[in-house]
């Protein structure tokens, strides 16, 4: 998706500030709340491309590689890497900036996979 050192070169699905709710007794965020954030907005994707609703089932396993701090802005892109008859995998990665630095870090990445469902829930072909 982007390269070691720079965040890809477009708009993130998703932009966030941490707060100090956001975060463990050591001042850093809990993994748990980069894991939401980076599956909203693999669902704000899913949901973009296959023009309707679309529910999470699967996301591969994820290493963190830079701590996150409160007031730090996390960035979220994503890319649609396959679209199946009713699924999507989403590739997903998160970078950290501080507030007052232009320099980035990746934080962390991902692939979500996501299956479009009718109004009954049951899966329905993605149009997209």
């Amino acid at each position: 998706m982007s390269s070691p050192e720079n965040p890809p070169a477009r708009e993130p699905a998703i932009r966030v500030t941490c707060m100090p709710r956001d975060t463990n007794a050591y001042g850093d965020i809990f993994g748990g709340w980069l894991v939401s954030i980076m599956d909203n907005a693999a669902g704000l994707t899913a949901a973009r491309h296959s023009k309707g609703r679309a529910v999470t089932v699967a996301m591969d396993g994820m290493q963190f590689l830079q701590p996150v701090k409160v007031g730090c802005e996390v960035s979220v892109y994503t890319t649609i890497e396959k679209v199946g008859r009713t699924s999507m995998v989403i590739a997903v990665e998160a970078w950290r900036r501080e507030r007052h630095s232009e320099d980035a870090a990746k934080v962390t990445q991902a692939k979500f996979t996501f299956v479009a469902i009718d109004d009954n829930g049951k899966p329905r072909p993605v149009e997209g």
